[in-house]
């Protein structure tokens, strides 16, 4: 299951970055000679109209091969006729279609889980909540004169609080304010606690601003990250490559779906935050040579281009062997000791 589980998400991530490369291109009206996912030989192609759709035996990449993508093309539809622009759209696309997909699976976690409100579920009998008066679906707005915003406040105030009892104020489901004075007791791990839980809601809305939210705060950390590894406050041996993503896959698939759907949310959003890099063969690296070739016109030729790319692309092989040794000696060499 976790060869399984790897193949569909690598599969799906490649699949969902060349298709936004596929649908700029055909907007922008640039000829797609081939829209391909897997490498290595084809087990099923079909041609329709101009472009060849085709599924290959190996199930560890993809392409979409535009005319005029990587050579000088006459034709007035190839990638290369095409205006600044347009090529630019065209190469932001696949990975805005990977931080869309994140976006999407975060917001469907959020709906699935569900959103803690800071409205009261139930209250545990004989706990302190209820000796103080506090009712099942009285929302929670102030504690000890701090305002409340979420359930993460909540259960923060209460902790925080030094006195001997705790001052809420509430609001019923009658839309009645109370001021209310609580004592507290202590949970088995030392927090102070009142004996209540929150409700949980399902909202569409709410989801999909979780989805954004949520996606904001991993691209934050995922760039903090990056810039550690270029500082040294993270070394470049943390880094892992494929071996190390099925190794994960296999750890988390024991803990259910949402976790596997969470893990493919944060490579799909790793995938576009890297592939935009200003790194040569990358997308990022093709943005920036054309960016500086429309404001420099013809003095970088497509063939100078074309051997900075192959550069990066022999650099990026060397990177992806040295991480696939150090995975295999972190996770794989562990395993017959």
């Amino acid at each position: 299951m976790t060869i399984i589980y790897a193949l569909l998400m690598f599969c799906v991530l490649i699949f969902i970055h060349e298709f936004g490369h596929f649908i700029a291109a055909k907007a922008c009206g640039v000829k797609v000679n081939e829209f391909a996912l897997g490498m290595g030989p084809a087990i099923f192609k079909k041609q329709v109209g101009e472009t060849l759709y085709a599924l290959r035996a190996l199930p560890i990449g993809g392409f979409c091969a535009m005319e005029g993508e990587d050579e000088d093309s006459e034709d007035e539809r190839a990638f290369n006729n095409k205006s600044w622009w347009q090529k630019s759209i065209i190469i932001v696309a696949g990975a805005f279609m990977n931080l869309v997909l994140c976006i999407v699976i975060m917001a469907c976690i959020s709906f699935s889980q569900g959103t803690i409100t800071t409205t009261i579920d139930t209250v545990q009998p004989g706990s302190p909540a209820e000796m103080a008066g506090i009712l099942p679906g009285d929302t929670i707005t102030v504690i000890e004169g701090r305002e409340v915003s979420s359930w993460i406040d909540v259960y923060t105030f209460i902790d925080e609080t030094e006195g001997e009892s705790i001052s809420l104020s509430v609001i019923g489901e009658d839309g009645l304010s109370r001021e209310i004075e609580s004592g507290y007791t202590f949970a088995e791990d030392g927090r102070k606690i009142i004996g209540i839980t929150a409700t949980i809601e399902r909202s569409f809305i709410g989801a999909v601003k979780a989805g954004f939210t949520d996606t904001w705060q991993l691209g934050v950390s995922m760039l903090d990250i990056i810039k550690q590894l270029f500082t040294g406050d993270v070394p470049a041996s943390e880094l892992s490559g494929p071996v190390g993503i099925v190794a994960v896959v296999n750890d988390t698939a024991s803990y259910g779906f949402i976790y596997i759907a969470f893990l493919m949310a944060i490579i799909s959003l790793n995938l576009a935050i890297v592939n935009m890099l200003p790194f040569p063969a990358l997308d990022g690296g093709r943005l920036i040579f054309i960016i500086i070739r429309a404001v420099t016109g013809k003095a970088i030729t497509d063939e100078m281009e074309a051997k900075v790319h192959y550069v990066g692309i022999m650099l990026l092989f060397m990177l992806m062997i040295y991480v696939t040794w150090n995975d295999i000696f972190r996770f794989i060499v562990p395993l017959f000791q």
